[in-house]
């Protein structure tokens, strides 16, 4: 976020009425994700479970439907006003990927789900150092994104002016990131977009901070 802070938060309060209607089913049709997030509950053994760049919460509800105690956290002050109506189950927070609200070691485990292309290259590490700081010991990380080299700057989007870009990643590099920041990479996956999403492939790794 950085220098793109402002645009970032302003861009998602401004579609977070419409990014809920429109992508708050999501889960329904990704089979993959929920694969990978039943994989996350099972490591957080009913421990409290991060949601990094919840939006307007749906997969931490998803989590907490399943057993999980989750927390959401969204530098989209609208997002988590959304977020804390859809999910009253759900504690949800106000922050930024590079300064999280939380305390060291809070987390048994975190989901970053297509958060972390809002942040500039050298913005990466930093914020994964962020999130192990928040992760206990043994404690494992998940995050996506969109594959690829390229950055889409947005200035509409859906009907609302914004100013956002997002930044296309390499499994690898953001591998290599991880393992920088004191994380192990443990799993790596890669897979086509599905009709309903936006015409992309999409990248996952599951990391642990070592005990």
């Amino acid at each position: 976020m950085g220098t793109d802070h402002g645009r970032v938060r302003g861009s998602y309060d401004a579609v977070a009425e419409e990014y809920l209607g429109r992508i708050g089913g999501e889960l329904t049709h990704k089979v993959v994700d929920r694969a990978l997030l039943a994989a996350v509950l099972e490591e957080a053994a009913g421990e409290v479970v991060a949601d990094l760049g919840c939006g307007p919460g749906h997969v931490a509800g998803w989590l907490a439907e399943r057993g999980a105690r989750v927390v959401g956290i969204d530098l989209s002050p609208r997002m988590v006003e959304l977020a804390a109506r859809e999910q009253p189950q759900v504690e949800f927070r106000t922050g930024d990927l590079l300064a999280l609200p939380a305390a060291d070691g809070e987390f048994s485990a975190a989901v970053a789900l297509y958060s972390v292309i809002h942040l500039e290259p050298a913005e990466l590490l930093p914020a994964f150092v962020e999130m192990r700081r928040v992760l206990r010991p043994g404690g494992v990380l998940l995050v996506s994104f969109h594959l690829g080299e390229e950055v889409r700057r947005l200035e509409e989007w859906w009907g609302h002016r914004v100013d956002v870009d997002f930044h296309f990643l390499e499994t690898g590099a953001v591998a290599a990131r991880l393992a920088e920041a004191g994380f192990a990479v443990e799993a790596r996956l890669e897979r086509e977009g599905l009709p309903e999403e936006a015409d992309t492939r999409r990248g996952y790794l599951l990391a642990r901070r070592p005990r």
